[in-house]
């Protein structure tokens, strides 16, 4: 044994060594001998579960991904599944994505839970994160499990849970099923399979999804002949929506698709991208030069789990230019509206959903609409709670920054399915007006306002990387900034004490969502700082928000150059850039 380990990472690994533990795993414990650092980084904590589940590298330890590590969550889930639902037969689904070892992971997972004799319903193959949400409704399923990483490099992977409603893992049972996990050894988790209760699903699923997907994206008041007109770049990234986009698009009558092939077949490399995520410009570099060349209007790309989707159109000078989350929710959600106004359904009784870190210009769309903007925490599953926490209200649609967007409540998490074909639907119908999906976007910015946001994520890896963010958010807390960029600080919000506090009048009140390790600066001009450490990645991330009227959309291009001068200014006084 290391003797620098602490005596509890000692009694961990050497745990780890029993004979419950394969040959594998004992062999690589013993090499890691030599490397102390990562031996230490391996078992000095388990993973959590974190806005997106539990997600990790893969390899040998408590801190991993692993056999495992995902079979003594299983059985823990198993285990309260059990004793939440003891009268009821106990049903699950299952899905995985493009990544190293996501289907074997998938089958040890379906192999615990049918040894607790609970049905299991998984893939025959790789399947959009979406189509799982909507499976475990669709099939009466008691939760859900997705096995990927989503947008993370190929070293790691990752483990979902979806509860009844088609939604990711909240309060109370995420707390309760961690109680129920720490209280297990890893000699508790039975591995011996029923195959018998494992059930293959594949083409049946996906043609009710694909059909729910085209109800729910398609706007009405778009017809055949303009869906012919617009030309469409397309790319997976490698990743699992090459299984539902395309034929989406298809069904909905959209036939100019061009498909990026060099990155159209499934591979947890990602071999042609140094990230798969589309908030990554440099991801749709490849799409971009496709769309160049057949001067396409629209260019989308999506993440390996197909939730999340970037999206490029063409400037006010024709120029291919990539938009953000925010930009991208906002319009998708003003389209949203028009066609729930046209269709005479809002009448003061529905909501969009979104995130404390996203652009502050949604609830003055919204309210503009006289539908109300209901705001949570950071992550889709906050947004799905909302839908049923009021349910007696209508849900419209949901978005966050980080490039996800949520149509109609069929999908309970961020579906880039039905948010490409919604992407699709807007550009036909700017275009066969004689606008465009940019322009559109314009006049919102010169109806509500200018809001420009600029997201920054600095990467701490490891136990050091960890100490080092905290450190930066205790900091935040105990010395915050009374002035940013010569604007006065005018409220502070502590997601993590429930605390909103006015600097300059030294009053506060209480913040009512679940906390969060989240710090909110807002000044008098209207700009907002948010710091907030990754729940599923090495990272503390800092958004950005300015804004500024705009008369004229002619006057937007001289806007937004004071408004990036603006948002620079702010990271200089931050000493973050």
């Amino acid at each position: 044994m290391v003797s620098s380990l602490s005596s509890e990472i000692q009694s961990k690994i050497s745990n780890w060594q029993q004979d419950f533990f394969d040959q594998e795993t004992k062999d690589e414990i013993t090499k890691l001998q030599e490397y102390p650092e990562e031996l230490e980084d391996r078992f000095y904590k388990n993973l959590e579960f974190g806005t997106g589940g539990m997600r990790g590298v893969m390899g040998v330890g408590t801190n991993r991904i692993n056999k495992y590590t995902l079979g003594r969550n299983t059985q823990g889930l198993s285990d309260y599944l059990k004793q939440l639902y003891s009268e009821e037969k106990l049903k699950v689904a299952i899905a995985y994505d493009c990544r190293h070892n996501s289907k074997s992971f998938a089958k040890i997972v379906a192999d615990v839970f049918s040894a607790n004799d609970i049905e299991v319903f998984l893939f025959e193959d790789l399947r959009a994160t979406p189509e799982l949400s909507f499976t475990i409704k669709h099939l009466n399923c008691q939760c859900g499990i997705v096995l990927t990483a989503s947008h993370n490099p190929p070293e790691y992977n990752g483990y979902k849970v979806y509860w009844k409603d088609g939604g990711q893992l909240v309060p109370p049972h995420d707390k309760a099923i961690i109680r129920v996990i720490d209280n297990l050894d890893y000699k508790d988790i039975n591995f011996k399979a029923n195959d018998a209760l494992i059930y293959k699903i594949g083409s049946n699923v996906d043609d009710v999804f694909i059909e729910a997907a085209v109800e729910n994206g398609v706007l009405k008041q778009n017809s055949l002949e303009n869906r012919d007109e617009l030309s469409i770049v397309f790319t997976s990234l490698h990743g699992t929506s090459i299984t539902a986009v395309p034929e989406t698009l298809k069904r909905a009558g959209y036939k100019n698709v061009h498909i990026v092939k060099e990155q159209a077949l499934p591979d947890g490399d990602f071999p042609t991208v140094k990230s798969p995520n589309p908030e990554e410009p440099e991801a749709l570099k490849m799409a971009l030069e496709l769309a160049k060349k057949v001067n396409a209007d629209i260019v989308i790309g999506t993440d390996p789990d197909c939730d999340r989707l970037g999206i490029a159109v063409r400037n006010i000078s024709g120029e291919l230019t990539l938009l953000n989350g925010n930009q991208t929710m906002v319009l998708m959600t003003k389209f949203l509206l028009d066609q729930w106004k046209k269709d005479g359904k809002i009448n003061g009784n529905q909501f969009v959903g979104s995130t404390i870190v996203s652009t502050p210009m949604l609830p003055k769309l919204t309210a503009a609409y006289n539908v109300d903007c209901k705001i949570g925490l950071t992550g889709f599953k906050w947004i799905a709670k909302m839908i049923e926490e009021y349910s007696n209200m209508d849900f419209i649609g949901g978005g966050e920054e980080s490039f996800g967007f949520m149509v109609g409540d069929f999908v309970r998490d961020k579906d880039a399915v039905t948010s490409t074909l919604l992407a699709c639907e807007i550009a036909t119908l700017a275009k066969a007006k004689g606008s465009s999906f940019f322009s559109e976007l314009i006049d919102l910015y010169a109806t509500h306002g200018f809001f420009k946001e600029r997201l920054i994520s600095i990467t701490k890896k490891g136990k050091s990387g960890a100490q080092e963010i905290q450190k930066i958010m205790d900091e935040a807390r105990t010395s915050p900034p009374l002035e940013i960029n010569g604007s006065s600080v005018i409220k502070i919000e502590d997601y993590q004490s429930s605390i909103s506090y006015d600097p300059t009048t030294n009053t506060s009140s209480t913040i009512i969502i679940p906390k969060a390790n989240v710090l909110i600066f807002t000044t008098d001009d209207g700009s907002r700082i948010a710091l907030r450490p990754s729940g599923t990645e090495p990272k503390i991330k800092y958004y950005i928000s300015v804004n500024k009227a705009l008369k004229v959309a002619s006057e937007f291009e001289s806007t937004e150059s004071e408004l990036e001068v603006k948002i620079t200014k702010i990271l200089k006084a931050m000493n973050l850039e």
